[in-house]
């Protein structure tokens, strides 16, 4: 009889498609290990327990998330970068393309919602994290907020750019790529990552270091006002490590809001377009040369555009093609070779 139990126990469990090591007699049986798993019953993988505080949120990981969300871009490409195509389960809200190096791993990943999703379609996909890169991604209104993600059994992260007091630089990158790597257990890609993209904008900055810094003018949007970048966001680093000065570097926010008679008083000599969704550059630089008003600030003027993608401009991967393709725009003589020309 005890054979025959223990037979009619193997084929059930072969039916059920349970996992060998719940089948098994002993510890030592095991199948093959979840993301950041050890593959042993009971034994903690590499790295975990994990504790991070993001943003006011701690939260202790006991193994690598394994049905990760992305949601905005730059997270979407960190996770990427790190070789975690495998561990996203759905995606949302592009600012621009994704880049060429990414393609092949992004389109082999469900698209949740072109925005942002709903609740219900977010917990569809059955996530145990969710990366979002902008505040708006956790809103508490559309049910997508980081208490109640938590509270049933879903852990989140916010990009620190959005709650870091202070300006946001080339360390807090650092502090993300390590902080995320680590969440995934991959510290070592989160490494070199962060080796390349320092060694990168070091480059950049040895190359500028003599050169004249005009004031620079971010015109993010706006019509009746004007939509710029403050002095807290990586996109006033990313100025400065390009060899310009934030015309608005004194605003302590990542983006506010300004009137047209600041921008006038302040005579920026360059206006930098943030490139994504509807309104074109080329829709946005009309928007400045046929403003009366504008007509002698320096930079319409003398027609001076330069433009990134905003997915360069946030905390994420892009923030040294971002420094890079930002002063071969300022300083075409300094340009390396193969950076984008001033528009």
């Amino acid at each position: 009889m005890p054979r025959i139990r223990a037979a009619l126990r193997t084929l059930l469990c072969a039916a059920l498609l349970t996992p060998l090591a719940a089948c098994g007699g002993s510890e030592g049986s095991s199948g093959t290990p979840a993301p950041g798993g050890s593959g042993r019953s009971g034994a903690a993988a590499a790295g975990f327990p994990y504790t991070v505080d993001n943003c006011g949120v701690k939260t202790t990981f006991k193994a690598a998330p394994a049905r990760a969300v992305t949601m905005n871009q730059h997270a979407t490409e960190l996770l990427l970068a790190l070789g975690l195509q495998d561990r996203i389960v759905g995606t949302a809200y592009l600012d621009d393309s994704v880049q060429p190096r990414f393609r092949a791993a992004y389109d082999g990943i469900k698209v949740l919602a072109e925005e942002y999703p709903s609740k219900e379609v977010l917990l569809g996909a059955n996530p145990d994290f969710v990366y979002g890169g902008y505040s708006s991604a956790f809103d508490k209104g559309a049910g997508r907020d980081r208490a109640g993600l938590q509270d049933i059994g879903v852990n989140t992260r916010l990009s620190t750019e959005y709650c870091t007091e202070g300006p946001v630089g080339v360390g807090r990158l650092r502090a993300e790529i390590t902080e995320v790597a680590r969440t995934f257990g991959v510290p070592d890609r989160g490494e070199r990552l962060i080796r390349d993209e320092e060694r990168r904008i070091a480059a950049v900055r040895d190359r500028v270091r003599a050169a004249k810094r005009p004031s620079v003018f971010v015109y993010d949007s706006g019509e009746g006002s004007a939509f710029t970048s403050g002095g807290n966001g990586i996109g006033n680093e990313i100025i400065s490590l390009a060899g310009g000065t934030n015309a608005f570097a004194d605003l302590p926010k990542t983006f506010a809001d300004v009137s047209w008679e600041q921008v006038i008083a302040r005579k920026p000599e360059v206006v930098l377009i943030y490139d994504y969704g509807g309104t074109g550059v080329a829709a946005k630089k009309a928007r400045l040369l046929n403003d009366p008003a504008l007509a002698q600030v320096p930079a319409v003027r003398n027609r001076r555009f330069v433009v990134l993608p905003l997915s360069s401009a946030v905390l994420g991967v892009r923030v040294a093609d971002a420094v890079e393709s930002l002063a071969a725009q300022l300083h075409p003589g300094s340009k390396s070779g193969d950076t984008p020309a001033p528009r």
